[in-house]
């Protein structure tokens, strides 16, 4: 693109929108909530404002939106099952994860303490079902198999590994305590500590 031609290009809806939503991400990474506008996400996305309430309506849907993508583990975890031990497939699992956390940078950060809505009903909604949404696609990936009786309670105990997952993330990007591979072992040690001896000391009892 040479400096005459205008900033704007002609994209597909689709990209158009996953342009939009990367911009808006990147900001509220950046900035509190209250601190972007959309005229700001507009500019930094180079579209008319109007099309942002075009393809999500208001600036706190489309936070919304980012904030469930964060949290949310994608199907594309599906893509990392390996064949081999546990021990394995915890490692390559946790590393995938947290490759994906450096290139949320900030967003991810801001996601899993979300701030600037205050107590909100529909933010913890979409915490929720992310939660449950991600701890089922780990078991997944890892080749977990548990039994119609214990799926909710498996899938709680993986819900709670996650917390700990939010915690060593700061620990690592926020405050740098820990380096990655300190992260990394303390994940996959934990997740086949947990499915290894906590599930079933949970579920046979």
């Amino acid at each position: 693109m040479t400096d005459s031609q205008p900033r704007w290009r002609r994209l597909e809806p689709d990209a158009r929108r996953e342009q939009i939503f990367t911009c808006a991400a990147r900001l509220f990474g950046e900035r509190p909530y209250a601190e972007v506008s959309t005229s700001d996400i507009a500019a930094a996305a180079g579209v008319a404002r109007g099309l942002i309430n075009h393809y999500f309506g208001t600036k706190r849907e489309l936070y919304l939106a980012v904030l469930r993508r964060a949290v949310t583990i994608p199907t594309t975890a599906m893509d990392i099952v390996t064949d081999g031990p546990i021990e394995e497939k915890a490692r390559v699992a946790v590393d995938w994860f947290l490759t994906l956390v450096t290139k949320q940078g900030k967003t991810w950060l801001v996601a899993t303490a979300p701030e600037g809505l205050g107590s909100d009903p529909e933010v913890e909604a979409i915490l929720v079902e992310a939660e449950r949404r991600s701890a089922a696609r780990v078991l997944d990936a890892l080749g977990v198999k548990v039994d119609a009786a214990n799926a909710e309670v498996c899938n709680a105990l993986v819900r709670a590994y996650g917390g700990m997952v939010k915690a060593a993330g700061r620990e690592w990007l926020l405050r740098s305590e820990l380096d990655r591979d300190q992260v990394h072992t303390l994940l996959s040690r934990s997740l086949v500590t947990l499915i290894e001896d906590v599930f079933p000391a949970v579920t046979d009892r």
